[in-house]
């Protein structure tokens, strides 16, 4: 999915993308991975622990066992 950068170093994030993986209007984490930026919501207080592990709360984004997969392996494959 192709998007544009403006003269202010801002990016559009399609809807798509930011339903996908929950990205909502707040702090978001930014870092370089080799040639590429990756893009992750902040882990905030609307995290739950459950069964020793956090998770989201129920309502969070539906993911399909594709879009796990898609996330674990991004360009690897």
């Amino acid at each position: 999915m192709r998007t544009t950068i403006d003269r202010s170093g801002r990016i559009v994030v399609p809807k798509e993308l930011r339903a996908r993986i929950g990205l909502v209007p707040g702090e978001i984490e930014i870092r370089v991975s080799g040639s590429s930026l990756v893009i992750e919501p902040v882990a905030g207080d609307d995290l739950v622990a459950k069964d020793g592990l956090l998770v989201l709360p129920d309502g969070g984004p539906e993911l399909s066992a594709d879009d796990i997969r898609e996330l674990r392996l991004g360009d690897q494959r």
